[in-house]
């Protein structure tokens, strides 16, 4: 059956700008889908790119869904290359939408994520009275010195039920890594995310073995690709899977159903049109045992957001 395809580009600003150790985000890019089959039913997906994470670019994106023909057929959703992971989802996501489009009936609990720097030794207070409880402050983006003194302020602010991961975005040194890691072994923190390069796989393992904290892979797994490439290298430790850059939703529920990797799921800043699609997968997939990574609606304004008018 073919389907009708319309598409549409957005733009959406932070508020305030997202700062992390690629520098600050000022602003959200993506394209949202719309699917309608002879029956009058319709489905919506969402392309959102996130190309230093290892996607394709948002140009690329655009380039691909205007080569596409105004008809597309199932077989074509399958045709998409790898290169092409957020198209992957966000086609597929319009197609299942379409089949089925009931939200989850129930989600995990969500992780909010801090400002980075000094600022996120006050910034949680209304997030913990909004109702989170676990957090998530990145680092990499100041010196080691000033970090490594607010942490030591932050972990014993937070309440005793609370808990704190950190996300590295691959910017640490081997030595830097090590340092932290004997502080977050000091203060009973929740996991680290990527301490090292994507290229530093072996030192990634090595690290996972030597301390009490978890390691999680992240700019290391953004793809399926990349999943399965760590997972036959001997990782066992925590996937930070992005779901709307990962590829096709139906092969990621058959590898970890297959495998039972340890998952966390995380926003990349979607539309509710994504996020939708990207809470299903969680629900799924993601371990019970960890908060997932969707706490992020406080960097948004509802009003900015994209409507669903393609």
């Amino acid at each position: 059956m073919p389907y009708k395809l319309q598409f549409q580009v957005y733009q959406y600003p932070f508020y305030p700008p997202l700062q992390t150790r690629y520098g600050i985000w000022e602003q959200r890019e993506g394209i949202i889908l719309r699917l309608s089959d002879e029956t009058g039913r319709v489905g919506w997906g969402e392309i959102a790119p996130l190309p230093w994470f290892g996607s394709e670019t948002l140009a690329q994106a655009v380039e691909y869904c205007r080569q596409s023909s105004t008809e597309i057929n199932e077989s074509d959703f399958w045709a998409i290359p790898d290169s092409l992971s957020a198209c992957q989802f966000g086609f597929h996501s319009a197609w299942e939408d379409l089949q089925n489009p009931s939200p989850p009936l129930t989600t995990p609990a969500f992780s909010a994520l801090l400002p980075a720097g000094e600022e996120a030794l006050s910034a949680w207070h209304s997030l913990w009275q909004q109702g989170y409880r676990t957090f998530k402050w990145k680092i990499g983006v100041y010196s080691l010195e000033q970090e490594l003194n607010w942490v030591r302020q932050l972990a014993p602010m937070l309440p005793q039920d609370a808990k704190l991961r950190l996300d590295a975005n691959a910017g640490l040194t081997w030595e830097g890594a090590n340092q932290w890691l004997a502080v977050c072994d000091e203060l009973a923190i929740e996991f680290l995310e990527q301490p090292l390069p994507v290229n530093s796989f072996d030192a990634l393992l090595a690290l996972s073995k030597q301390y009490q904290t978890p390691l999680a892979l992240d700019e290391s797994v953004a793809t399926l690709t990349q999943i399965k490439y760590c997972y036959d290298r001997g990782w066992r430790g925590i996937f930070v899977v992005k779901p709307s850059i990962v590829g096709i939703p139906q092969d990621l529920r058959e590898f970890c159903q297959q495998t039972q990797i340890r998952t966390v799921f995380s926003s990349v800043f979607e539309t509710p049109v994504g996020r939708k699609a990207a809470l299903k997968l969680a629900t799924e997939l993601s371990d019970p045992n960890y908060a997932i990574g969707f706490g992020v609606n406080h960097w948004l304004k509802a009003e900015v957001l994209p409507q669903c008018q393609v």
